[in-house]
């Protein structure tokens, strides 16, 4: 298997084609919806590409601010598994609520409704891996336990570009969080 080649889309490097690759999270891309109403928030590092997608195995680095959710509550068809690198951070996950705190560890069978939102005093990191077999499918439900932490869906939905309809695109930067994280 040759190695990949690595190139700079804005943000940091990312695989240019498939093959074996080493980045550093410093050097990586990222992407950020920071600071703003109606955003899936926080920032992400995602060690893959529209050139090289990993077909078995997600794999990310999400940062959220105290307050910030990763994205809408949610249940899929895949398992994950989260592990908090940094900081706090508050567990939505079905119909409660769980302070975690760094290297705490989070598995989340198929169809485990979940999101996560930044905590304590400052940023937090979360590696979060999921397996990828088969159709991917989601479901979104309208949730009034999510929707005190600004995480629900407006109504149920298992389309994402029906739940994020109204969210801004991410943007190809760093997070504003970056000097305060335990790799800069």
């Amino acid at each position: 298997m040759p190695e990949a080649p690595l190139e700079d889309n804005g943000s940091g490097l990312a695989p240019a084609g498939d093959g074996w690759f080493v980045v550093n999270v410093r050097d990586a891309q990222w992407l950020t919806s920071e600071g703003g109403e109606k955003r899936a928030t926080g920032a992400e590092c995602n060690f893959e590409s529209r050139k090289a997608e990993f077909t078995q195995l997600g794999i990310r680095i999400h940062v959220l601010a105290p307050g910030e959710s990763n994205g809408l509550y949610h249940g899929e068809n895949q398992q994950e598994d989260f592990l908090v690198l940094a900081g706090e951070c508050l567990l939505l996950v079905e119909g409660e609520e769980r302070p975690l705190k760094r290297w705490d560890f989070v598995h989340c069978p198929p169809w485990t409704e979940h999101i996560f939102v930044g905590a304590g005093n400052g940023p937090c990191a979360i590696l979060m891996v999921g397996s990828r077999g088969g159709e991917w499918q989601v479901r979104y439900p309208e949730s009034e336990f999510a929707a005190r932490r600004g995480a629900s869906a407006a109504a149920e939905t298992t389309d994402p570009d029906v739940a994020y309809a109204d969210f801004e695109p991410s943007r190809r930067e760093r997070p504003s969080a970056w000097s305060q994280l335990p790799w800069s």
